[in-house]
């Protein structure tokens, strides 16, 4: 097989050619017109072909796609007639199940230094002073050599710049308690939203999503999302640091025969709702970017307008299923969805969104040279896998013969960030304890005495304000006794005088 086939009509079909899979592309419809079947179909035809998958799986029904379809019924074979796929058979997928929370796959984990601050800091929508402070705390951390692995070491670290802000700010520049305070609750409103299980290690590497199997078959990595998706910004945060890991990683190399990777985003409104600028500029930049790179990202949502412009834009691959133009603004999305394909004298593309049936689809691929074929209205194929959810007894099996499991299932806490911090501060205790312990023994030695005791010699010796010390009351006693003596004196001095008495 070389093409992807998406599906066809009585006189044609629209097939996707795996050298401009890395073009990207977008799957849009109403609830219920039969978009996920387009994504496994997507998934299925680039997983035959040996390149590697991963998608998030908003609904669970995805994971259907690592379990053989089902004997075909009367339905099916029907329309697998109409399809003409006489070599159509069940066959089930080599899928690897993820869970940023490890209940229904492995764990997914990054640490806070892959992040880094720039991506932090848009994802905790810092502003630039902000942002500032948060790159002086990891340049701090780094000169230290302290790693910063998970939520703790960078929550430790932000504490430790409170405290010594002063030292910070002579040696890399000013920073303010106000500002460190606001990088915190932020780095709050993040951690209760889960963030704390998705940072840690072991970190996840990204040549274990770009696997294939025994086979030559590229493996399909599912991401659980349906609980995922309820925590929006941890659900960007963990997209994005994906799309940035591999842009930053993978090398250049144009345009393949095939792609080595291809991301499928479900519900893709779910992304970029409430989404800051910034966050929203930075997909913009990676999803531009890193076609040649040799990634193809697929968006799948239920309006085309759900998807910023300019990302929408760079999607050379369309599948549009139907479109109800019920209210105002389903109007303008038919008209808006119809605007982007290239038009087809036989086919009238507004009027043909609000018309179609479950399961079909108008299609439009890029063909010779990169151009956008004519849009063309056909019935999807058939993916040779379930399509539906899965049961707790299939996912647990297919868990267990995962060959990462061993390597991420168990989360590992190294010495880092936190853990020094806080054996630097109980040194710093310990070390004053037993200073405060040797006072008095090196007092004792050097023949002086402690503090306690010679405040108490020095309020016996010179008194106190209520009663009269040792020196003082001698004093008065003897200023008393040479008081009556010279008194004495005079007076005997004067009677001898008076009464011709000798001296």
């Amino acid at each position: 097989m070389t093409d992807i086939l998406i599906g066809r009509n009585n006189s044609t079909s629209v097939s996707l050619d795996p050298h401009f899979g890395n073009r990207h592309g977008m799957i849009a419809g109403a609830t219920g017109t039969g978009k996920s079947v387009s994504l496994m179909v997507l998934a299925e035809g680039f997983s035959k072909l040996g390149v590697p998958c991963f998608l998030a799986d908003v609904k669970g029904d995805l994971a259907g796609l690592a379990m053989a379809a089902g004997a075909p019924g009367d339905k099916l074979k029907a329309r697998l007639d109409k399809l003409k796929l006489s070599d159509w058979k069940p066959q089930a997928n080599p899928v690897v199940f993820w869970d940023l929370y490890g209940k229904l796959g492995h764990p997914v984990r990054a640490t806070i230094s892959e992040m880094g601050p720039t991506l932090l800091g848009r994802v905790l929508d810092l502003n630039d002073t902000q942002q500032g402070v948060l790159e002086v705390v990891f340049k701090v951390a780094d000169d230290n050599g302290w790693l910063l692995l998970d939520l703790a070491d960078l929550r430790a670290m932000l504490n430790f710049a409170v405290d010594n802000s002063k030292d910070i700010s002579t040696h890399y520049g000013l920073i303010s308690k106000q500002s460190l305070a606001a990088v915190q609750r932020a780095l709050l409103q993040l951690e209760q939203d889960g963030a704390d299980q998705f940072f840690g290690e072991p970190a996840l590497e990204l040549a274990d999503l770009m696997r294939q199997d025994m086979s030559g078959r590229g493996v399909i990595n599912v991401l659980a999302a349906d609980q995922l998706i309820l925590k929006p910004r941890l659900y960007s945060t963990f997209l994005l640091w994906l799309l940035s890991e591999l842009f930053e990683q993978l090398p250049e190399v144009g345009d393949l025969d095939q792609p080595k990777l291809v991301f499928f985003f479900d519900e893709a409104h779910l992304l970029f709702d409430d989404c800051p600028a910034a966050l929203q500029q930075r997909v913009e930049q990676v999803v531009r970017l890193i076609r040649s790179k040799g990634v193809g990202v697929y968006f799948c949502s239920q309006n085309p307008d759900d998807v910023p412009g300019e990302i929408l834009g760079q999607m050379g691959n369309r599948i549009q299923h139907a479109l109800r133009a019920f209210t105002p603004r389903d109007q303008k999305a038919v008209k808006a969805a119809a605007e982007t394909f290239v038009a087809n004298p036989k086919l009238d593309v507004t009027e043909a969104i609000g018309k179609l049936g479950v399961g079909e689809a108008l299609a439009s691929t890029l063909g010779k040279g990169g151009v956008p074929a004519p849009v063309e209205q056909v019935l999807v194929s058939t993916p040779c896998c379930r399509i539906g959810a899965i049961t707790a007894d299939e996912r647990n099996t297919i868990r267990s013969r995962s060959p990462v499991g061993g390597k991420y299932d168990t989360a590992v806490n190294r010495e880092s960030a936190a853990e020094m911090l806080a054996k630097r501060a109980d040194d710093k205790a310990a070390d004053a304890n037993a200073v405060a312990a040797d006072a008095p023994t090196k007092a004792a030695a050097s023949g002086e005495t402690g503090p306690a005791w010679s405040g108490a010699v020095h309020d016996a010796l010179f008194g106190t304000k209520r009663r009269q010390g040792m020196i003082e009351t001698m004093g008065k006693q003897v200023v008393r006794t040479m008081g009556s003596q010279l008194g004495r004196q005079i007076l005997r001095g004067v009677l001898g005088g008076i009464f011709g008495g000798k001296r």
